[in-house]
């Protein structure tokens, strides 16, 4: 019995001592190293009000742009229409699913604003194939070309 004990304790002391070794103190202080150095640039960003560089350039020429009014589902489906409330799309459950997806988005943040979820929004199609959804209302944009080619192109469509 005291040979088993002993045994026990051999083996649970060797688990032990590889499971310190799996992640080396080094490793740990440089991630945390290159955390304190991220918040660290983050923070002198925001206080000295840096620019947004990274941004699109919002002064961009607007080739076309079509004011769409988007009535997504849970369910992946959508249905967009023009102005005067004409069908340009209507996109079942398995084809829509970027459509609804951006409404509900959408809907998210004029329900934060306080702005009706059937208004329209704005979409643009920018030089060198830039495509933007933009709520008059609330502020609210999306670069749809970030979303891939094909969400984009589901967008594009409508623009036609």
């Amino acid at each position: 019995m005291a040979v088993l004990s002993h045994e026990r304790r051999r083996a649970h002391e060797t688990l032990r001592r590889r499971d310190r070794e799996m992640i080396p103190r080094t490793l740990l202080r440089a991630m945390a190293g290159l955390v304190l150095l991220v918040l660290a640039i983050v923070t002198w960003a925001r206080l000295t009000e840096r620019p947004l560089t990274a941004m699109p350039d919002m002064r961009a020429e607007v080739l076309r742009d079509r004011m769409i009014v988007i009535h997504g589902s849970m369910s992946g489906a959508a249905r967009v229409t023009d102005m005067s409330g004409a069908v340009i799309a209507d996109l079942g459950e398995t084809e829509g699913g970027f459509v609804a997806g951006m409404w509900r988005v959408l809907v998210r943040e004029r329900n934060k604003h306080g702005v009706s979820p059937g208004a329209p929004v704005r979409l643009m199609a920018f030089d060198g194939g830039r495509l933007a959804l933009a709520d008059p209302f609330t502020g609210w944009r999306a670069e749809l070309t970030g979303f891939g080619r094909d969400n984009a192109a589901v967008f594009a469509r409508l623009l036609d």
